[in-house]
Formats: structure tokens, C-alpha cells, sequence
């Protein structure tokens, strides 16, 4: 029960779902325990064999007790956002193609339905008033056939003028989406405590806006905090502005351009609401099942809709970033109430989803650096971005506030000032896409400092080693990242490939044999944050009598095969994968763990806390690359309080048997010493017991056989101190609730005592990163400036890989994305874009295999520091580093420095005919 309304949902791979769409589509792990490797993914089977796993393939027919006949619809989207929007004319439908039921921002103003706060207003835009963005919606057409559907859509496409407009109004001026300002004055030891920083001291928000840019506050060196940050500020700009003679100071500007997401799955819906019962009935594809269903419960809710029951159907999907926060679960929903008591699909064609679907932010940069001519190392940096955020807000203020914090990547930066701007305009919504901010701001930096490199002549692989970022240092917010930092074991592995290595005598052999070709290599190196600064989900895990492993989890499946790796890493824990998972779950009734709206202080903190079931955040949905280790985290830890007073208690009962104490009397018999062999558990030589044995052990003792944990992370974990069997014990975990082989029920345990990190932890900016180096080799057509990648290697560091195969496959898809964004693949802002409804892929340039060196390519992953290193999440830093390598290595080749992406061949020829090349 939620907000007075019953929800029931069957999960995605749920035997509740299973048998739903009358299948499973998870098959249990085809586990090895000899190479402790999981053969193939356990979603594989049911994909390539074409299996119903998306919600696009999901039919009326296929749904149990709804109506079979379907009904399908489509918006009418303006295309022009600078006059007044005055209706529409449907009259070119013929032979009864007009709507069964066409619905309006009348009628949404009648039942009093809205978007969230979130969203923003206008969910259908109302006449009378000027658009806030090219593609806003203006009505809904339902037509309760397919084939009059399909006729219809067709004759509206590209037809503009079926929308009608007044007067000319301008385009409508609003404040940025959000805004961030850092600074940080380090110390003159990079370890010492800095002079002023966002950690220690608070980011810096602006006073007011003027003609709708940011006005900073007047800088004081002894005033409120963000006065004294812009008081440092100043004197950063004034040394810059004067350098010393031995300063290179370089002021360089660059843009990054809008690109679409590419989701191999458009967004989609299916939808009945079936009025006489006053159910909600959702099929939905979203990265955040729980947020999805939170912001239809508040839509409703505020309604004048009649709703007692919710049934959610969250399916597998895919397009990581674009389903993030995205609108569509909850425009789902809103069309599903006007389906005249039929099922409702609304679902994207290409061309929509261009016009529609989330799109990466635009940015414009401007950086000056300071390098120490005699050390080569940074002195100091100023960043000042802006980003487009298009119509609705989105997650804008959280690119702008990612991209700047992550700008610089690697590389340790004594002294910098950077400050971002997410413009409110008239584009397509910008939102969450590969990189979220950091796919504009590194690269642009790391060309940089190549470029620093060449003027000062100093070798590119020294030169960045030199201003590597060492363990300990702090980041441009003034927190120490998490443990050791290998980018420089990344750089250094990655230059002593024969890509780079070699590099001149294969240029010199290339050439020789392609006369009319240039040759040319580039390198960088990168270090991505992963997790989003406030992370927390659910895990729970059973043992069978028979010994198999059950797991359920809140994180959702988006393609990325964490439905694969957290089964896999039961396996670490307790012997063996998980044999039935189910993700994407919302009900954790069982362990009722809550949090608060709103801004969160300390004092506010320190008191929600004494209530055992209280949590900073109650669950976060899948992005920041944060499955690999926070989703892990839990899973594990969880699985720990499975081991912990199930497995070992049994192992030890098997091992103390028989006279003496048995055979465990003579050893030294730790739990650390614990380990799992292809036979068994074993320790200090004891007898290898199978998990079958022991699970036989824990139902006799009466075990712990069932364990829900809740973990909430702000850049820390929580920790918490629960009392188990007697026994007081501190677990990385602020809630949980045990089951008991002799009770079949749950029972919440709660904490006696819980540390959680402080409320300004968060102002860290990031702790958590994955280092990677790519070298890329291309060649450049003189006569055309064509440019085309032969090949090129990747070294990636991500601690102990939970399943390899996952890893290799991002790490192939990241740089083919890479490269896409470097070369190929570009949106215009505004009335040329996708927002006029005539961009599909025959002129959006999305890299072919033939492009991005598919059969050339090779890539190697650091071995960990040893077996107990953490897995982390590397699925945004592999794209990264390969659009700088590229843009390095067409500098090499040209002498020019590209400041914006994509680099097109008419560009290059420009240059080389400029250059006489």
C-alpha cells in the first residue's frame, strides 16, 4: 500500500512475471566452480532466441486478463517554439482516419492531471501560449485499431502545418536549469590540508541572475564561505592574468556537441486502466522502476482519477542514461487512463524517439591553464562551461555539477576555479547519457595538455606521468579518492603497447606502402568517478534446504548484465550463484526502510537517525556505472549475514563431529580462513563441504536461511552495529532482517547504533574512479580528409572483474561510442535538430562496425592489487579517453588542434591545405 493505493508488481525475470508472459527469461547461472566463471549472461538465451524480454515486444494479447483488443497512439508535437500555439487541424484524415478519442491539455486541466515537480509543466501544452521547446507536445491521438493507426501516422508525419500558430511571441527566456561553482586553493604540499576548497569549505551559488546568467558573490577574504571562495577566485584570475615568467599559460576555447543516445529500444508503454475496478495496469521499459512508480502515484494522487490499485510490469530494457529520470513511464501511464477502457501503446518510431528522447548536453568551454615551464607540472586551471539543457530540466544540474567536478580526469591540479552553467532553451531536454558531463570536459582538458606537451617539447607519456594524480591527493573538490589510484600503471601499461611504442616506424612503413595516406597516432589517459554521490538499494537472499541460493534486488536490469553479475557474486559469498534472481523490486515491505523529502542538514540527520528504519536515501536506481560496486556491496554484505550464521556455524557443527571434537580439534580453525573450492567449503585442510551439505547443517541448527539488507552510501558507506544470535556485530548495512530455519517468517533487527556519512560528505563531488588509457591509430586521405580508424588498444583498471565477458563488452561498445562522438555522430540545438520530427538514422551518423577497427581492436584489464579489491563500475570512463586519443592523434598528423567534436573530413582538409600537407 502506497499513497492509499495498492500497488502489485511483477518484476522483471519474477516467477510472477515468468508466468505472465509464460516464460523465464533468466536462466540459472551455467556455472564453472573450477575457473569460478559463469559461461554466458542469464539473460542470453531467452534474447537471442527471441523471447518477449522488452516491453516493445509486449501485446495487449499477451497480458492475462486484459481486454485483447489493442489500442495504439501518437502526439502531435509542435515545431516551432517562437509563436503562439493555437490548435491544430486534423481535416487531411481521410476515409475515417480521424482519432477514436483525441485528448488535450483541456482535458489533463480537467482530471487535474500533471507531471511531478520534476518534470516540470505542460504536459500536453495548452493553447494560448508559446512552446518551451521544439517537440512539445500538444495532443494525444488513440486509435483503437492498428491499421487505421498506422495510416494515420503516416499521413501526419512531416506534415508541420497541421499545427496552427499566432502571433510571433520570441523565444521564451527563463534562469539556467542550474548552476556550479568550485574552487580550491591547495596547499603547497599536496597532502597538507588545503587553504580553501568545496569539501572543506561548501561549493559557491550564485546571488542572483542577470539577462539570465549567474552573478557570483563579491569576493571577501574574510566573510561568509562562498565570499571567501570568490575572494581566492580573484586572485587565481589576477595570477593568471600576470603569470610569472616561467609560467606557460594557455587559454583555449572548445564545444561538444549534441548527440542522441541511440537506445536500440525507443521508448515505450503499455497501459490499461480498467475503470469499473479502478486499476492501473503499466507495462513500462525504465532505468528506475521504484522512481517510475513513485511519479505515477503523485500524478494520480493529485488527481481527479479514481485509483485503488497500481499493477506494474517494469520489463528488461535498454539505453542506459536516456531511461534515466526520462518522462515516458509517467506519460505511459497518463495515456493509459484515456484508452476509453482498452489498452493503450504508446510507442516511439525512430523519428519520435529523435524528437523526443533525452539527448546529450551541448557544451561550450572555455579553459586557462598554467603549467611551470622548469617542472612541466599544472600550476593551476579555470574552467567556465555552458551547457544546453533544453526544454525541461532534467538532471542538468547534475551534468553541469558532474562534468565540472570531473574535469580533471587524472591529473593532479594545485589551484582551480571551475564553474558551469545548464541553460534553460528551447532544444530537446538534455539529460543523463554516457559520461553525464565528463565525456565534454576530459577529453577537452587531456587535449590540452598534449597540446602543452608539443609546445613546450616535452615527450606526451612524461608530461602527463608528471602531473599524474598520486594516491592521497585530493580531487578539485579537496576530498582523497578511495584507495590506491593506478592511472599511472594505466598510462604507463597503454604506452608500452606497440600502438604507441612503435608508432614512428609504423607510420613510416604505412606510408611507404599508402602513398597519399597520413598515419598518425594519439593517446590518452582518463580516471572516471562511478556512482552518483548518494547511492543506497536492497538485497535479499535465501538458501534452500537443498542448498540453492535465491536473490532478489532493487537495481533493475538495463542491459548492462548486472542481472548476471550479482547472481554471480552469491558465488563468492556462499559458494554458488544464485539458481532464481529477480530484479527491479519494490516491495521491501519485509524490511520497511524509509527517508524524508527535502533538503537534508546535519541536525536533521542526527535526529532522523534514531529511528532504527530511517535512511538518508532510500533507493537509487541504475546509472553512474554504480551496479559493479554498489549494487554489489549490498548483495554481498547481505550474503555475508547468510555465511556469517548459516554456512560457518553448519561447517563448523560437520568439522567438530565425532570423538575429541573431531577433525577441526587439532587445527586453528578461523573464519577468515574460509574458502571455497571446486569440492566445497574448506579451511586450514578441513574437509570440503558442499553447499548441499551444508545447507542440510543450517536447516537442522536452525540457521539463518534469509537475510534483507539495505545499504546506504554518501561517497562512505553506512555502518551500523545490529545484535544477532547475541552477538553484537557492525555490518556495512543500515537495516536488516533475518529469517530463521526453525521460523519462516522475517523479522526486522534493528540497528543499535549507526554511523552514516556526514550530510558535507557529498560535497566531495566524487571518491569512487576507474582508470583508463586508449591509443589510437588512423590514417588521413590527403585528397579528402577523410579519417578512418585502424586500430587501437585499451587498458582499463576496474579491481577484481566480477564477469569478464561484461567488462570486454563495454569496453567494445564504450569506444565505438567514442569514436562516434570524436568523428561521426552530431544533432543540431535548435530549429534544425531532431525537434522538427525529420531525424532517423539516414542522417544521423551512427559508426558502423566498419568504423570503429570491430576485427583490429584488442584491450587488456589490470589485474587487481590482490583478491580483495572491490569491483568497480567502468561502463562511462571506456568511452572517454578514445575521443581525446583521436583528436590527439589528428593533431599529430596535421599540427592542428581541434577545439569541438565531430572532426569531419572536410575540416581536416581545410587544415591540411592551410598547413600545405
Amino acid at each position: 500500500m502506497v499513497a492509499g493505493v495498492s500497488v502489485y508488481i511483477a518484476k522483471p525475470f519474477s516467477k510472477a512475471h515468468a508466468a505472465l508472459f509464460e516464460e523465464n527469461i533468466l536462466q540459472s547461472p551455467n556455472w564453472d566452480p573450477k575457473t569460478k566463471r559463469v559461461l554466458y549472461r542469464t539473460d542470453a538465451f531467452a534474447k537471442v532466441t527471441g523471447e518477449k524480454v522488452f516491453s516493445m515486444d509486449i501485446r495487449a494479447k499477451d497480458m492475462p486478463n486484459w481486454p485483447k483488443q489493442q489500442s495504439h497512439a501518437l502526439f502531435l508535437r509542435v515545431t516551432e517554439a517562437d509563436k503562439i500555439y493555437q490548435g491544430f487541424d486534423l481535416s487531411l484524415l481521410k476515409d475515417g482516419l480521424m482519432p477514436d478519442r483525441i485528448v488535450t491539455a483541456k482535458d489533463l486541466e480537467r482530471d487535474q492531471i500533471s507531471f511531478p515537480a520534476f518534470f516540470g509543466d505542460d504536459m500536453l501544452l495548452p493553447e494560448g501560449k508559446t512552446p518551451a521547446y521544439l517537440g512539445q507536445s500538444v495532443a494525444l491521438l488513440i486509435y483503437n485499431d492498428f491499421d487505421r493507426f498506422r495510416f494515420a501516422k503516416n499521413a501526419l508525419k512531416f506534415k508541420p502545418d497541421i499545427i496552427k500558430y499566432g502571433e510571433t511571441t520570441g523565444y521564451i527566456q527563463r534562469d539556467p536549469w542550474g548552476t556550479y561553482r568550485g574552487v580550491r586553493i591547495g596547499a603547497a604540499d599536496p597532502y597538507a590540508p588545503d587553504v580553501y576548497s568545496s569539501m572543506k569549505d561548501g561549493s559557491i551559488d550564485p546571488t542572483s541572475f542577470k539577462k539570465h546568467m549567474p552573478i557570483w558573490p563579491t569576493g571577501k577574504d574574510i566573510g561568509k564561505l562562498d565570499q571567501e571562495g570568490m575572494y581566492y577566485a580573484d586572485q587565481l584570475a589576477t595570477e593568471m592574468a600576470n603569470p610569472p615568467e616561467d609560467w606557460l599559460v594557455l587559454e583555449r576555447t572548445f564545444s561538444s556537441q549534441c548527440i542522441d543516445t541511440c537506445a536500440m529500444e525507443p521508448n515505450n508503454s503499455n497501459g490499461w486502466y480498467d475503470q469499473e475496478n479502478e486499476s492501473l495496469h503499466l507495462v513500462i521499459a525504465a532505468q528506475s522502476p521504484i522512481e517510475a512508480m513513485d511519479a505515477i502515484l503523485d500524478m494520480i494522487k493529485r488527481s481527479k482519477i479514481k485509483m485503488k490499485k497500481l499493477f506494474l510490469y517494469p520489463c528488461s530494457t535498454v539505453g542506459y542514461g536516456s531511461k534515466d529520470h526520462a518522462p515516458e513511464p509517467i506519460i505511459g501511464a497518463m495515456v493509459a487512463l484515456y484508452g476509453n477502457g482498452l489498452p493503450v501503446r504508446l510507442a516511439n518510431d525512430r523519428y519520435e524517439q529523435f524528437q523526443s528522447a533525452l539527448k546529450r548536453h551541448p557544451f561550450d568551454m572555455t579553459f586557462k591553464i598554467a603549467i611551470n615551464k622548469k617542472t612541466h607540472k599544472i600550476e593551476s586551471l579555470i574552467g567556465k562551461f555552458i551547457g544546453n539543457g533544453g526544454g525541461r530540466s532534467n538532471l542538468t544540474p547534475a551534468v553541469m555539477a558532474v562534468g565540472t567536478t570531473g574535469t580533471q580526469g587524472v591529473y593532479y591540479i594545485p589551484k582551480s576555479d571551475l564553474s558551469a552553467v545548464g541553460l534553460a532553451t528551447r532544444s530537446v531536454d538534455s539529460g543523463s547519457a554516457r559520461g553525464f558531463g565528463t565525456v565534454q570536459t576530459m577529453p577537452a582538458l587531456d587535449i590540452l595538455l598534449d597540446e602543452a606537451a608539443q609546445i613546450l617539447k616535452a615527450d606526451p607519456i612524461e608530461f602527463r606521468l608528471k602531473n599524474m594524480m598520486q594516491s592521497g591527493m585530493k580531487n578539485t573538490q579537496g576530498a582523497i579518492p578511495a584507495g590506491a589510484l593506478r592511472g599511472q600503471e594505466v598510462l604507463q601499461k597503454c604506452s608500452q603497447h606497440p600502438l604507441w611504442r612503435d608508432r614512428f616506424n609504423r607510420k613510416e612503413n604505412y606510408e611507404k606502402n599508402y602513398p597519399g595516406m597520413i598515419f598518425s597516432t594519439g593517446i590518452s589517459c582518463v580516471q572516471k568517478k562511478f556512482g552518483g554521490g548518494t547511492e543506497a538499494s536492497f538485497a535479499r537472499i535465501e538458501l534452500s534446504p537443498k542448498g540453492e541460493i535465491s536473490l532478489w534486488h532493487s537495481g533493475p536490469e538495463i542491459g548492462t548484465g548486472m542481472s548476471t553479475s550479482q547472481a554471480v557474486l552469491c558465488a563468492q559469498i556462499l559458494g554458488w550463484p544464485a539458481t532464481y534472481s529477480e530484479f527491479a523490486v519494490t516491495d521491501w515491505s519485509i524490511l520497511p526502510m524509509f527517508s524524508t523529502n527535502g533538503e537534508l542538514t546535519q541536525a536533521m540527520q542526527d535526529s532522523l537517525q534514531k529511528n532504527p528504519l530511517w535512511t538518508p536515501v532510500y533507493c537509487t536506481s541504475s546509472s553512474s556505472s554504480n551496479s559493479a560496486y554498489f549494487f554489489s556491496h549490498v548483495t554481498t554484505e547481505t550474503a555475508r549475514l547468510i555465511f556469517d550464521y548459516g554456512l560457518w556455524p553448519a561447517a563448523l557443527s560437520i568439522w567438530s563431529e565425532g570423538i575429541g571434537g573431531g577433525q577441526s580439534a587439532p587445527l586453528t580453525v578461523r573464519r577468515e580462513d574460509a574458502r571455497w573450492t571446486e569440492q566445497g567449503l574448506t579451511a586450514v585442510g578441513l574437509e570440503p563441504l558442499s553447499l548441499a551439505r551444508l545447507a542440510q547443517r543450517v536447516y537442522k541448527l536452525g540457521g539463518l536461511t534469509g537475510a534483507v539488507g539495505h545499504g546506504s552510501n554518501r561517497w562512505q558507506w553506512a555502518n551500523a552495529t545490529f545484535d544477532i544470535n547475541n552477538e553484537q556485530t557492525t555490518r556495512a548495512l543500515d537495516g536488516i532482517a533475518l529469517q530463521w530455519a526453525d521460523n519462516k517468517q522475517y523479522h526486522i533487527n534493528h540497528r543499535l547504533h549507526v554511523n552514516f556519512p556526514a550530510v558535507d560528505r557529498g560535497l566531495a563531488g566524487a571518491t569512487n574512479f576507474s582508470a583508463q588509457a586508449t591509443v589510437v591509430e588512423l590514417t588521413i586521405e590527403e585528397a579528402t580528409g577523410k579519417i578512418t580508424v585502424l586500430n587501437h588498444h585499451t587498458v582499463l583498471e576496474c579491481g577484481n572483474v566480477i564477469v569478464p565477458q561484461l567488462v570486454s563488452g563495454q569496453i567494445e561498445g564504450g569506444v565505438a561510442m567514442g569514436i562516434g562522438h570524436a568523428l561521426y555522430e552530431y544533432l543540431p540545438q535548435f530549429e534544425d535538430g531532431p525537434g522538427n520530427g525529420t531525424w532517423n538514422f539516414n542522417r544521423y551518423h551512427l559508426p558502423l562496425a566498419s568504423e570503429v577497427a570491430v576485427w583490429t581492436q584488442t584491450s587488456e584489464v589490470l589485474p587487481p592489487l590482490s583478491e580483495t579489491d572491490p569491483p568497480k563500475g567502468m561502463a562511462e570512463v571506456v568511452m572517454i579517453p578514445v575521443v581525446s586519443a583521436i583528436t590527439n592523434a589528428i593533431a599529430a598528423a596535421t599540427g592542428h588542434y581541434f577545439n569541438h567534436h565531430p572532426i569531419l573530413p572536410k575540416q581536416v582538409l581545410e587544415v591540411l591545405n592551410a598547413n600545405h600537407l
